[in-house]
């Protein structure tokens, strides 16, 4: 297993225009940057991702790659991507991993850390 070499940074964002709070829906955008900090190109092949609303409720996501997209990374290189997701909360959170190769064919997984969904005016 080879050293640690993507990381990976979150920025989520409230999306009023898909959440209808009458119905139980908050949409809240996320913008993922994945960075190659290692030696070698390695591919990001499939997620997971766990998404948490306020009450407990959990909901697992899995597939192949982000977005439509299984990007190579050459050492230094980045990708970034937005895509979303709802809630039955204003408030919740996110975390996952991606599964990734090195060129070498060494699969590792790399850590999403946690990062928190929240409609601005929960927070208050």
């Amino acid at each position: 297993m080879p050293a640690q070499p993507f990381i990976c940074t979150v920025t989520p964002q409230f999306l009023p225009e898909q959440t209808d709070p009458a119905q139980g829906i908050y949409g809240f955008s996320y913008t993922v940057t994945v960075t190659n900090s290692g030696q070698v190109p390695a591919q990001l092949i499939a997620r997971h991702w766990i998404i948490t609303d306020a009450t407990g409720h959990t909901e697992e996501v899995r597939g192949l790659g982000v977005i439509g997209h299984q990007p190579l990374l050459q050492p230094g290189e980045r990708f970034e991507y937005t895509s979303w997701t709802r809630i039955a909360t204003p408030r919740g959170r996110m975390q996952g991993t991606f599964f990734c190769i090195t060129e070498n064919a060494e699969w590792f997984e790399t850590p999403v850390p946690a990062f928190e969904l929240s409609q601005a005016r929960a927070l208050h």
